[in-house]
């Protein structure tokens, strides 16, 4: 063995030989992912990250090697050298490197492998359990090394495009203050200051902000942020994101900046050109068409706004409509099916989808199959006026076959159930292009939003610049005032979101006291920043886009645990370490801490 390591060295990686490299003499390193005994001959399959090469032991090609190739098992860990010789008419098409074979005369075993305990395919059978258990040998498969070398390919792009543009890359501290008002912190107690805890900072934002007062005019960080919240899919306790702050700036600014970034990423990783400007569209038109503040734009099919007509009709003889239409702040929205596709759900399926709409809030979900002449079938609707009926079909286009699913209630409502409902629907009936890459800039988001506890919050975070049209509404009405915010989508998925931040003390108090927070409030949570804004700030604004569901969509994967080396399940648990864990008494009292019974 000792000389595979001092000697022999590494000629090329498991996919990198070709049948123009016939003839040449190859030192190989990899694990055993599958072992033929055809009697007089052994083959092997032999992978690493790269990808995999045929080795075949011959006994007139090296005895030695030959008789410990009989040993060989699926992961022993080996070493090998022979010389490269074209497959002819038995070529491997499944294989990069399928049109040649190694003949090895040398073989070390580094290290023996048990039986694994699921198999180490991409095919492999084996639960998400059982793999996050055994996640170092999960992270052997082909498909899951290629996510992180995409993943690699994301931050070395990342770093060398924003270094092009004049950027510094500073780093921030993990544990902060506590700030209470965002997404639920990770808490750190201090050994050194019994009583009192850190947090895990849920992301670099004030410390940007600071970097900009300091007079680094372009800051960026690849960096690790963490929140304690409920788990899902596309959501892990800790995730990393590209942060990025620009002094001097206005949106366009940042924007292009990560438009750039974008386009390179979409070259180096999958070669492909993408086109600037990306498209925007407004909040109020995302959300208006689409239901959603980041549509999916492979298709098209939006919402038609109905709230007028259906007041001006008086609800058309339809009794929850006419109630709902003397609601003030109550909208009316279709959405159409064409007949092409609405001929493929049943009666059955669309009783599921009133069904998927009430998993929404919904109490149900108002619809219609347009018949011959415009007349309604299959609907709830019976007593709808016939004027109302007509121009209905008019305003959302209705012909005859198409199906047409109605929603009405309060905005939030509405948008949310049939902008779910379109999703759901394309693609379950495939209307969703596979292969395409809509991205899109929102912009002109509310700088507020309601709490469920029905008080003003910041949509984005309180340093968010007001749209400066919109400032002499902020004390007297402050939910129609447009944030200088913005959110990059891309397939119905946000992948960046950003603003341009305040750095007027007296504007940033307006704000203070629109959020219900009194200058003691604001200098309790972050007097430190404040303080900072006495002395000079510039105007500036940043963004942050995140790494995992960038990686996720350029790798296809489906969840973000495809992405992230070490994940945790939906119970933030981490199988293979057993983490969390308890921990001695001795060490709670170190930190002043006792649990209770």
């Amino acid at each position: 063995m000792p000389a595979f390591l001092t000697d022999l060295k590494r000629s090329h990686d498991c996919g990198a030989l070709r049948a123009g490299d016939a003839g040449k003499r190859v030192v190989l390193f990899g694990w055993v992912a599958s072992r033929r005994d055809h009697g007089g001959l052994v083959f092997i399959d032999l992978r690493d990250r790269a990808g995999i090469t045929q080795v075949v032991f011959e006994p007139d090609q090296g005895a030695e090697a030959f008789a410990l190739a009989g040993e060989l098992r699926h992961e022993f860990c080996v070493g090998i050298t022979g010389t490269v010789f074209e497959r002819g008419g038995k070529k491997n098409p499944n294989l990069a490197t399928g049109e040649i074979e190694v003949k090895a005369d040398a073989l070390t075993i580094f290290s023996r492998a048990e039986t694994p305990p699921f198999e180490i395919t991409d095919q492999t059978l084996a639960g998400e359990s059982v793999r996050l258990k055994h996640r170092y040998l999960d992270l052997r498969r082909p498909a899951l090394q290629k996510n992180f070398l995409v993943r690699s390919t994301v931050y070395q792009t990342t770093r060398r495009h924003l270094s092009q543009h004049g950027f510094a890359e500073i780093e921030t501290p993990f544990m902060v203050k506590y700030t209470p008002g965002g997404a639920r912190n990770f808490l750190v107690p201090s050994r050194l200051n019994p009583g009192q805890f850190y947090a895990l900072a849920e992301s670099p934002q004030i410390f940007k902000q600071l970097f900009m007062c300091s007079g680094f005019d372009r800051y960026f960080q690849i960096v690790r942020c963490f929140r304690d919240e409920d788990l899902r899919l596309d959501r892990q306790p800790e995730f990393t994101q590209i942060d990025v702050e620009m002094s001097f700036v206005v949106e366009e600014d940042v924007q292009g900046i990560i438009e750039g970034l974008i386009a390179a990423l979409w070259k180096d990783v999958l070669g492909l050109e993408v086109t600037l400007p990306l498209p925007r569209l407004t909040y109020a038109e995302a959300v208006g068409k689409y239901g959603s503040d980041k549509p999916d734009l492979r298709f098209d099919l939006p919402l038609v706004d109905l709230t007028e007509l259906c007041r001006a009709h008086d609800g058309g003889g339809v009794g929850l409509l006419q109630a709902a239409v003397k609601v003030p702040t109550a909208i009316v929205k279709g959405w159409r099916l064409p007949a092409e596709h609405a001929a493929k759900l049943a009666r059955s399926d669309l009783d599921k989808l009133e069904e998927f709409a009430k998993g929404f809030g919904a109490g149900g979900l108002a619809r219609a199959r347009v018949a011959a002449g415009g007349a309604w079938t299959q609907t709830p609707m019976k007593t709808m006026a016939d004027d109302l009926r007509g121009a209905i079909n008019a305003a959302a286009g209705l012909q005859e076959g198409d199906l047409l699913f109605l929603q009405f209630g309060t905005k939030k409502l509405v948008n949310t159930v049939l902008g779910a409902l379109r999703l759901h629907v394309a693609g379950k009936l495939e209307l969703i292009p596979k292969n395409q890459w809509r991205f899109c800039w929102i912009t002109d988001f509310p700088l507020f939003e309601v709490s469920d506890e029905g008080h003003l919050v910041a949509s984005h975070h309180p340093f968010t610049a007001p749209n400066p049209d919109d400032l002499e509404h902020l004390e007297t009405d402050p939910a129609s005032v447009r944030a200088r915010a913005y959110d990059l989508t891309l397939n119905g998925n946000e992948i960046a979101g950003g603003s341009i931040r305040i750095h007027q003390s007296d504007l940033q108090a307006r704000v203070f006291r629109a959020l219900g927070l009194s200058d003691e409030d604001a200098k309790a949570k972050f007097g430190f920043l404040l303080e900072a804004f006495k002395y000079g700030p510039p105007p500036h604004g940043g963004i942050a886009a995140g790494v995992d569901r960038l990686a996720m969509l350029l790798c296809g994967a489906e969840s973000l645990r495809d992405v992230i080396a070490f994940p945790k399940t939906q119970k933030g648990t981490d199988l293979m370490t057993d983490a969390p864990s308890n921990v001695a008494k001795r060490q709670l009292d170190e930190l002043h801490i006792a649990l209770k019974e």
